[in-house]
């Protein structure tokens, strides 16, 4: 079995994945082609795509299409991810709000509704 040869740096995906790994349950992982990746409850939420050129991220499809129109400079969306709930990030954005943003709303859509209240109870607690 050939394996695509790897076109990717692990300090590429650093960035997003402290961010993720912020969220509650998120966990480190390692996806296709050995890319880094982050999960919760076991389903890939974000990963380094293994062309090294963006990062797929887990999003609904209505809330995916909203971003793709607000920021085509930022998200955009290969053939090959029109038919499922993904959107594309570019890896060299550094909008940390953004990327915290879209972060949450993918964790929230892979997040037990039990993990998702006690997310929200705490950010109350803590005053973020």
């Amino acid at each position: 079995m050939k394996t695509k040869p790897q076109n990717f740096n692990y300090s590429d995906f650093e960035a997003v994945k402290n961010i993720a790994l912020i969220f509650p349950g998120t966990e480190e992982s390692i996806s296709h082609e050995g890319t880094p990746s982050v999960k919760v409850r076991g389903k890939l939420m974000c990963r380094l795509y293994d062309s090294g050129e963006f990062i797929p991220i887990r999003l609904d499809y209505e809330i995916r299409d909203r971003y793709l129109e607000t920021y085509p400079e930022i998200f955009h969306l290969p053939d090959h991810f029109k038919n499922y709930p993904y959107i594309c990030m570019w890896i060299n954005i550094h909008n940390k709000k953004l990327i915290t943003e879209v972060l949450e709303l993918s964790w929230k859509g892979l997040a037990t509704k039990r993990q998702i209240r006690e997310y929200g109870e705490n950010r109350i607690i803590n005053g973020s």
